[in-house]
Order: structure tokens, then C-alpha cells, then sequence
């Protein structure tokens, strides 16, 4: 029998999805895809992203502002603390640095992830950590504000291996989205290669970045079948070694959410 997947990081609170929750969950069971982490990414939407664990048994939550958030509710570590302290919560996050966009709030940014950190070293809950135009100082705020104490993913990972070590080397986990798919994304490939195999998870970021076949489609939970078979191509094994142990590694980091499965 085949082993079930697990969807690390998607957003199936977005209105993308509003009127078809249902038939999203289909798919994922269809696809064989057991469980998924809904992601926060602001405080004004928290509250959907709980309901929709507690309404769901396969589905867990996390709390979080990401980076690139503006003009709404600025948590600091007492407010993740208590928002936290729910078990389907089972991560604090996404949460990380991302100067992509919006280059001159580096310090808003940077305070924001310290906040974060401290309060899943607080909580005992890992962080979901995203980085885009920014490794070296995400790498360097995550050291001294001590993460390695929460221990987490660094999620949609599309870094250099360097990178993936440094993180490796705090105790993170490595997650690959649909990007690890992409015609273009060979050097990628090769860090999904190399990431020891109980370090690895697999992600869809649903609703965006769907993995080839379905690129140009809204993505969803039940894709992430095709970014776990691009990585055990990639990695020389059989993709059901790859559901198997990105499984187990989602519940061994997301110890929480083992209790709840």
C-alpha cells in the first residue's frame, strides 16, 4: 500500500478557495494526501485559518504575520504566545524576511521575525521561516535571536545549498514547493538532492506556484504529489520513500500535531 503525503505549507484560507473547501479535501484524499498545514500570514485572517483546523481533522494551523504583511496588526511576542495556545496550532509562522518588495522596511521586517522567534522559543511551537532576497541576514537573525531553540522549516526553499546547510546546521528543516518542478530550477533539484532525507518536506504554497503539469492552474493541497515525485527523481528513489519520509519528518517537527492526527 502506498504511503500517504503530508502538505506542509499551503493558504486553502484564501478566497481562492472560499467555495470549494470541499472539494479540495476530495483531491488531497484522492492524491493521497493525508494531512495539511494552513499557514497564517496576517492577524485580520487568523481566525479563518483556525476555524478551518478545528472544522477539519486532517487539517492543522499556524500563527503568524509574514514579512511582506502592511498596515494591519503588528504582533509582538505576548500576542503569538496567546494566539498560539491552541493544539490545533502546531507552528508559529510564516514568518522570515523578504526584502524583494519592499526593501526599505528591513528593520519593520526584522523586528517582526525576532518577535516570532521569541515567542516559538517561548511556546515550544517551530517556526515556518521564509526567505526571498535576504538568506545572509535571515541566516544571521535566526542565530541571534535563537532559533535554534525552536528548531523549524525553512519553507519554499529556493536558496543555494550553502544556504540550506547553514539552516541544516540550526536544526531547520528544508521544504521544496512547486518551484523544485520548473524547467529552470535544475540547481535546485540538486539541493533537494543533497538535503539529508530526514530533514526533508515537501509544500505547495497552494494557491500559488503550482508544479508542472499544472502550472498557469490555482494550486492545492492534492499537488504536492508531483513535487514529492520531482524530488525522488531527483533524489534516485521510489516516490513512495519520499511520502513515507516526508511524513514522518512532518510529524517529528510538528510534534503537536502527531497527538492529532
Amino acid at each position: 500500500m502506498a504511503h500517504t503525503l503530508v502538505d506542509s505549507h499551503c493558504h486553502i484560507d484564501f478566497p481562492e478557495f472560499s467555495q470549494r473547501i470541499d472539494e479540495v479535501l476530495l483531491g488531497m484524499a484522492q492524491a493521497g494526501v493525508s494531512h495539511a498545514l494552513c499557514v497564517s500570514v496576517n492577524m485580520e485572517d487568523f481566525p479563518q485559518v483556525l476555524g478551518l483546523a478545528v472544522r477539519y481533522p486532517n487539517l492543522f494551523a499556524s500563527v503568524g504575520v509574514h514579512p511582506d504583511h502592511e498596515d494591519g496588526i503588528e504582533p509582538d511576542a505576548a500576542m503569538l504566545v496567546a494566539a498560539s495556545d491552541h493544539p490545533r496550532i502546531v507552528a508559529i509562522g510564516e514568518t522570515g524576511l523578504d526584502y524583494y518588495r519592499r526593501p526599505e522596511r528591513k528593520q519593520i521586517q526584522q523586528a517582526r521575525f525576532a518577535a516570532h522567534i521569541h515567542a516559538a522559543r517561548h511556546v515550544g511551537k517551530p517556526l515556518i521561516v521564509h526567505t526571498r532576497s535576504a538568506a545572509a541576514d535571515t541566516l544571521a537573525l535566526m542565530k541571534s535571536e535563537g532559533a535554534r531553540e525552536a528548531l523549524g522549516v525553512m519553507h519554499c526553499f529556493t536558496e543555494t545549498w550553502a544556504v540550506a546547510q547553514e539552516a541544516l546546521d540550526m536544526g531547520f528543516y528544508i521544504s521544496f514547493s512547486g518551484i523544485v518542478t520548473f524547467r529552470n530550477a535544475a540547481d535546485l533539484r540538486d539541493v533537494a538532492r543533497r538535503v539529508p532525507f530526514d530533514r526533508l518536506l515537501v509544500e505547495t504554497d497552494s494557491p500559488y506556484l503550482a508544479p508542472v503539469p499544472h502550472r498557469g492552474k490555482t494550486n492545492e493541497p492534492a499537488f504536492v504529489a508531483n513535487v514529492a515525485n520531482c524530488v525522488a527523481e531527483a533524489r534516485g528513489v521510489p516516490l513512495d520513500d519520499v511520502a513515507q519520509q516526508t511524513t514522518e519528518n512532518f510529524f517529528r517537527l510538528f510534534d503537536s500535531a502527531r497527538e492529532h492526527a
